[in-house]
């Protein structure tokens, strides 16, 4: 399939991209089970209470069985102790289970999304960055001209050399690249910017 790519110019060109990227059977089941998975994973369990017996301190039991008035008890590590155990509490990332993310599964979410956007008409080619653009200020009008203020850019390395200091404080802009991109990525994102070798490199991944 034959899409647009722009230059820095505004001028465009056709360029031919492979029909599983950007004309892919749309699935949001597919989309919204992988999400789930992403933001479950990302969150982590950090918070951990030490249980009975993580606590440090005699095993000893406390007074006698019988005899004293007072119910029984063995422990001061117990639950029910001020500086005991903390029963059922949260026991740390040690056991989180991690949700498993087929390839399979998160390619085909990336190329739902991908066909998404280019059929609202917020998918991108640009050519790719010879020249460096060291300026926000210069890379923020930019942005401005294609109506990209909101994007996720994925990038090859050497246009990624290029520009990766003039958008790095752009507000509500991500710059990546094709391995380190989720769908939760280009959910998050309005419009979606490559270059043309960083859509080839895609291509390669996705053959």
């Amino acid at each position: 399939m034959k899409i647009d790519k722009i230059n820095l110019n505004g001028k465009t060109d056709k360029i031919e991209i492979l029909d599983n990227i950007i004309s892919a059977k749309i699935n949001k089941k597919l989309v919204s089970s992988l999400l789930y998975k992403v933001n479950a994973n990302y969150k982590g369990r950090k918070a951990k209470t030490k249980q009975k017996n993580e606590i440090i301190g005699s095993t000893s039991k406390i007074y006698a069985q019988k005899g004293t008035g007072n119910a029984r008890h063995a422990s001061r590590k117990a639950p029910i102790f001020v500086g005991g155990g903390i029963a059922h509490g949260p026991k740390g990332e040690n056991n989180y289970k991690i949700r498993k993310i087929n390839k399979s599964e998160k390619k085909k979410s990336i190329s739902s999304l991908i066909t998404e956007k280019n059929n609202e008409k917020n998918l991108m080619i640009f050519s790719d960055f010879t020249s460096e653009i060291t300026k926000t200020k210069e890379m923020n009008k930019i942005l401005e001209k294609f109506k990209a203020k909101n994007s996720l850019i994925i990038l090859d390395k050497l246009s990624k050399e290029k520009i990766f200091r003039s958008v790095k404080n752009i507000p509500n802009v991500k710059v990546t690249d094709v391995n380190h991109f989720s769908s939760y990525d280009v959910v998050k994102f309005k419009k979606i910017i490559f270059t043309e070798t960083s859509l080839r490199e895609l291509e390669k991944k996705y053959a």
